[in-house]
């Protein structure tokens, strides 16, 4: 029995992997939107956390004349109750939030790698309770226990903060590589390093963990996003240090004077869509690594959008789409036009 799987070649042009692209394993970065979109959002948000109280017109807590003033030419985004600029707030609160995001991240981050590859590699009761480790972690609610850990540690530093956050982050990348981790250690270049007499360490760290990076990015992506989530949460119910301006304590202080029944908007909507920018473009990152990870989209230089696109025209699977590809990078020829599979 034959299956012919035809299209013309003006099908398989959306299909085929420039050559630049295949050159340049980094080309993605630059073709795909996600990426390229989130990249120039978190750069502004970056520069706005680091040169953020250089660049803040006042004092984010000094008090001032106008009350309640809604943005103008003198507060470009208004004032409140008590006359503060809410601008200087929102510029100043930037880089406490990112940073203890991004501390977060890195902690959990590194606990997950720690964890979940050394489950994954090492067998026998030392792995199965790594692993039961990282399940126990994983079933527990996370804004609960945060609430619970930061009860006990009120106006706590930066750093006891991450690592609070981290202890109910990490458990969720630990398994994912753990998984990946399993897989890999049967691969032929694990089992050659280990009948060379290479040690377990470097095992680890040269042959098993350099294929896991675009993994340990992409769980270093969703570790800081709910960090920032977190953190943004604990400190608008009050329970985070609301001595430091964060986007958190601007909603806390917001709230607590009743900023919305009162119509200043001005005063939560910008902390608002700031924390929801900067998650955005996260997520849009995590978008990007995601079309990286993909073997077949990484293979074939197109995106997710393209590859749905030609499957339709050709009314194939994209497994099937990316088929005549591999034909024709292998034969170096410019067309295809079936694939006959015989049983």
């Amino acid at each position: 029995m034959a299956v012919n799987v035809a299209g013309s070649s003006a099908d398989l042009d959306v299909l085929v992997p420039e050559p630049a692209a295949r050159a340049r394993p980094w080309a993605w970065i630059v073709r795909s939107r996600w990426v390229t979109a989130g990249l120039v959002i978190f750069a502004v948000f970056v520069f706005l956390a680091i040169f953020g109280s250089t660049i803040a017109p006042y004092d984010p807590s000094a008090l001032g004349p106008q009350v309640l003033a809604p943005p103008s030419g003198a507060h470009l985004l208004g004032t409140t109750q008590t006359g503060q600029d809410v601008l200087s707030q929102l510029l100043v609160g930037a880089g406490p939030t990112l940073e203890i995001g991004f501390i977060a991240g890195a902690i959990a981050t590194a606990l997950s790698i720690v964890v979940g590859v050394s489950a994954g590699y090492y067998a026998g009761s030392g792995g199965e309770l790594l692993s039961l480790l990282s399940n126990v972690f994983l079933v527990i609610p996370g804004l609960p226990l945060l609430i619970v850990l930061t009860s006990f540690v009120p106006r706590a530093s930066n750093w006891v903060i991450a690592l609070v956050l981290a202890i109910v982050g990490w458990a969720w990348g630990a398994r994912v590589l753990r998984a990946q981790t399993l897989a890999l250690r049967q691969q032929d270049f694990v089992q050659a390093a280990k009948a060379s007499g290479e040690s377990n360490l470097r095992i680890i760290f040269f042959e098993i963990l350099p294929n896991e990076i675009a993994i340990v990015a992409t769980s270093f992506v969703f570790t800081v996003v709910g960090a920032i989530s977190f953190y943004v949460a604990l400190c608008f119910l009050g329970i985070g240090n609301i001595s430091t301006w964060t986007w958190g304590t601007m909603l806390y202080y917001a709230e607590s004077n009743q900023a919305i029944t009162s119509g200043a908007w001005w005063w939560y909507v910008p902390p608002g869509i700031a924390v929801a920018l900067v998650l955005l473009a996260l997520v849009m990152l995590n978008f990007g690594i995601d079309e990286f990870i993909n073997p077949r989209l990484r293979a074939a230089g197109i995106g997710r959008r393209e590859l749905r696109a030609a499957s339709r025209q050709q009314g194939i699977t994209p497994v099937l789409a990316n088929r005549p590809n591999a034909l024709r990078a292998a034969a170096g020829t410019d067309t295809v036009s079936s694939v006959r599979k015989t049983r």
